[in-house]
């Protein structure tokens, strides 16, 4: 092979899906790393891979460091992040449903547009403080979302336009809800969001943002929103019987 053809060879291989020098790791070679990891009794590492738009439905990724991974696109679907670390991860627009996310740290990742419903979020049937995840500075504007988030430390996370609003056509079993109870949401952006008859009791929200939400029915008992903001929000029929709301900015006349 001639000088040019080598040098089209090299073109061919790098682009998108024509070989591995371009591509990340297939799910199979996921599946194997996972595998070895569990024989040798410590979490596989993934940290800054490309895993982005793979099916990794069921994989268990207990005490992996996936820190800065590509897994954008991804179907995350009934897999295990039990104790995994992905702060920094990009997971835009991945699935995440039905995923078990005990104690997950999820600091700085970019979860925009990414499904995250009826997630297990804990081994019984309440979460303890141990159990909880943490979103510290997490993006997850667009991200559509029904969880359990109790005791999660989410300062400063974006969830501007998240819906999270509940689906009232579909609660034949009780009502499922996304809940905050009791989760530290200090300087969190919930601009634009859904979060109709959403859970916040007992929450932190000191200056949280949630200009031009829609918060009916949203239940705040007992929650701190000092010096939040409520500018043109929707608070039909929520509920602050013992919410501090000093330097509240946006909050009707109650």
């Amino acid at each position: 092979m001639g000088a040019t053809g080598r040098f089209l060879w090299l073109v061919l291989l790098l682009l998108p899906g024509s070989g591995s020098l371009a591509a990340g790791l297939s799910p199979a070679e996921v599946a194997a790393r996972l595998e070895q990891a569990r024989a040798s009794g410590e979490g596989a590492g993934f940290a800054g891979e490309t895993l982005a738009g793979l099916d990794l439905r069921d994989l268990d990724f207990t005490g992996a460091d996936l820190s800065g991974a590509d897994l954008s696109g991804s179907d995350l679907r009934r897999a295990k992040l039990v104790r995994a670390k992905l702060v920094g991860a990009k997971l835009s627009g991945a699935q995440l449903n039905l995923a078990w996310i005990i104690a997950a740290d999820f600091s700085e990742a970019d979860l925009r547009g990414a499904v995250l419903e009826t997630l297990v979020v804990s081994e019984g049937m309440e979460i303890q403080p141990q159990e909880a995840n943490t979103f510290v500075g997490a993006d997850l504007s667009g991200a559509r979302v029904t969880a359990r988030f109790h005791h999660a430390d989410m300062r400063g996370a974006r969830f501007v336009n998240l819906q999270a609003s509940v689906d009232m056509r579909n609660q034949s079993m009780g009502l499922i809800r996304t809940e905050f109870s009791s989760a530290n949401l200090a300087g969190a952006d919930f601009s634009g969001a859904g979060l109709s008859r959403v859970d916040f009791k007992f929450a932190k929200l000191q200056s949280a943002d949630f200009t031009g939400a829609d918060l009916t029915r949203a239940d705040f008992a007992g929650a701190d929103l000092t010096d939040a903001d409520l500018t043109g929000a929707k608070v039909s029929g929520a509920i602050f019987d013992s919410a501090v709301l000093t330097g509240v900015r946006g909050l009707p006349p109650r």
